[in-house]
Order: structure tokens, then sequence, then C-alpha cells
């Protein structure tokens, strides 16, 4: 693929340098900088920065407020947010169920719906997995039982992310169970989660944070309006949305981001000890994750053509899940590798211990790269593991 800028393109990509330049809010940078995790307001109003020049629903079509943009101008997009270590988005509205609701939701749900996700008013959240089914999502049970004008509905969903601060949350629920197959009598539902008899508990991370929760469901009342689409086509309008996460997931842009900056302070002499770069085994591990680096890179930009054609991402988009997150695991195990002991999990200020942000190795500082480390392990598992993937590129890409 050839990826040589035009005149436009040079001239959007410095458009996007100068309005972060000008607008990426100072206080979210030296967080940022500094590896200390945003809140909730943080990552909305830099949302909200971005809807207001327009870029904010990047894969949107132009009619429900897209930019329309091509797929390289997405991408100069992505790595210019990541040159400057900008927030990932929330994917969970914007990214997820919006095109769910556009692609097959009905004329009352979207316009309900996309503004607020638009202009990131509201903050959703994901009910797929439950206790006892995760990557084999076809088992789900939490049920959803049609009365009248209503559905009730009862059951958990886990590993809910972000889902303490949701104000709604988007659920593959089992409205039927007299099914040949169990991918059938699955529906799509939207639900508020100020409902009443929906409760959200906490799950603490290996690395003592709070990102995952359950959400449990005891005779939620559901209006019949909020179904997406037909009752029992949930199963295919999820794997839409699943392919959508899983590109998502492949973090191609930041990864970049991160790799340079390992490059670079391996490349200095720290309290004036030997650069790390000068050891041969060390230099051949960033090389070769280099490679694999460039070669999921072509890869996205190949799943971004089609999708600006109109396709949804297909059978690809579990290359990028695998390759992305096997990259984002090797980049972490780098930085704890290069980090050395300084990685161990505490804060060193606690012990009169503090080291200028120009010697620091990993992100932020060396114990945030511990405990990136200890929380992206889940990387290979959440959206569907890598297992998963491999068995559709299996079936759908070698007719295995």
């Amino acid at each position: 693929m050839n990826i040589d800028l035009t005149t436009e393109e040079l001239a959007f990509r410095d458009e996007v340098r100068q309005f972060l330049a000008e607008k990426y809010p100072e206080e979210i940078r030296r967080k940022r900088l500094d590896g200390i995790p945003l809140e909730k307001d943080d990552m909305v109003l830099w949302q909200k920065v971005l809807n207001e020049r327009g870029w904010f629903a990047v894969n949107w079509p132009v009619e429900y407020g897209g930019t329309g943009w091509t797929p390289i101008q997405k991408y100069l997009f992505a790595i210019e947010l990541a040159e400057v270590n900008a927030p990932p988005i929330v994917a969970f509205g914007v990214k997820m169920v919006a095109p769910i609701i556009y692609t097959f939701g009905s004329a009352e749900q979207k316009q309900r719906f996309l503004p607020d996700i638009l202009a990131s008013n509201v903050w959703w959240c994901q009910g797929y997995s439950e206790p006892g089914s995760g990557s084999d999502l076809a088992s789900l049970s939490m049920r959803a039982d049609r009365r009248g004008d209503h559905y009730v509905v009862n059951g958990t969903k886990t590993w809910t992310t972000l889902g303490q601060y949701a104000d709604w949350i988007f659920c593959l629920v089992r409205t039927s169970s007299d099914v040949a197959r169990r991918q059938e009598g699955i529906s799509f539902l939207l639900i508020d989660m100020k409902t009443p008899g929906v409760s959200v508990k906490p799950i603490i991370t290996i690395e003592g944070g709070h990102e995952v929760n359950e959400v449990h469901f005891d005779d939620v009342s559901v209006p019949v309006d909020n179904l997406v689409g037909e009752e029992g086509k949930g199963w295919t309008y999820g794997k839409v949305l699943l392919q959508h996460e899983r590109t998502n997931i492949a973090g191609v842009a930041n990864s970049q981001y991160r790799l340079s900056r390992l490059k670079e302070k391996s490349a200095q002499s720290v309290h004036g000890g030997e650069p790390l770069i000068n050891d041969r085994n060390f230099a051949r591990k960033i090389a070769a994750l280099e490679i694999e680096l460039k070669a999921l890179e072509y890869t996205e930009l190949r799943t971004l053509a089609s999708v600006a054609v109109g396709n949804a991402p297909g059978p690809e988009s579990s290359y990028l899940k695998i390759r992305g997150t096997e990259v984002q695991q090797s980049l972490d195990a780098l930085m704890m590798e290069a980090a050395g002991y300084f990685a161990l999990p505490y804060i060193p200020s606690q012990y009169g211990l503090d080291f200028p942000v120009a010697d620091r190795i990993g992100s932020g500082s060396e114990t945030s790269t511990s405990l990136r480390y200890f929380n992206n392990r889940k990387a290979s598992i959440y959206g569907g593991s890598n297992e998963i993937q491999k068995n559709i590129i299996a079936k759908h890409v070698l007719g295995l």
C-alpha cells in the first residue's frame, strides 16, 4: 500500500497538529505525562473538545455528525493524537453502540440517542459477558421477558468496564430459549442505569484499580421501544459491534507512541549508567517488535479503507485484535525490563524517593509501568479471547 502523503494530506496533518497545540487541555496533558489516572470529567472534557471541532465521531456517516474523512486522514489523526499522548476515546458510546443504533435502530432511537452520544452528554457501558458466559457468549442466560410494552430483565453482566460512571448500558439478553441454535433468541437492548433494580458492584483488578464491575438486574423494567432492531436478532448486531470493538482494541497509534518513547529512553544514560539500547539482546527485541507493529499498521490501514466504503470490519478485525494485544503486552514486558527493579509496584515518594520525569523509563513512572503490565494481561481476553479470534479466522478466512 502506498501511503506517500499528498499536499492535501500534509495540510490536514498540519491542521491537526495546530489544533492539538492550541486546544489539548494542559491539565490533561500533565496528568498523562505524569501517569496520573484521568477522572471521568477529564475524559468527557477531552471528548467535548474534539466534538466542538467536529472531530469526535471519526467513523460515523456524515449525516449523523461524522467527519467524512478518508482512511489516510483517519490514520493521520490517530497518529497525531498518539504523538501528544492524548487520552483514548471512551469507545462504548461513539465507537460501539452508536454504529448499531444508526445502522439497525429506528428513526426515533437515532434521534433520541445519537446527539447525546456525539456531545458526550451520556456515558455508555457494555453488557455482554456474564459470570458463566465470556468468550462463549452465545451461552449467555440473562433474560428479558416481555410483559406488554415492557421487558422484565433479570440476570448479571460482568467485567463491565467503567460501568460505575455509566448512564446507559447496551446489553445482549435472551428473549427466547425455544431455539434451534444458541445464537438465536438473543436480543439487543438499551437500558437506563437509573432504572430500579439495577445495581453496580466493583471488581478490583490485580493492580488495585476499579475499572470493571458486575451489574445486577433484578426485575428491571425496560420499555420495548429500547429494543434495537428485531427481537431475536441481537447476535447479528452484537457480532457487528464486536468487529468494531476488536478493531479499536488494536491500538496501533498508541503502541507506536509507546515504542518511540521506549526507544528514546533506552538510548539515554540514566544516573551515569550504560544506555540500555547498547545491550544487543534488548535492541534485537525492540527491532523485532517494531517489525510486528509496522505489519499491524498496514493491516489497520486496509481495514480503514474497507470501512470507508461502507463495509463493517470483517474477519481482519480478529487479526487486528490478536496482534494488537500481543504487541501491547510485548511492549509492557519491554517497559518492565527497561525499568528493572524500579518497576516494583510501590509509590517511590512514600519512601522519600523521587526521580524527575526526564529519568523515567515507562508510562509516567516506573510504578505505573508495572501496574499497566499487570492490568494489560487481560487485553488478550477481553473483546473475545485471542483463542476465539483464531477460530474465527480459521472459519471465515481459511474455510476450516
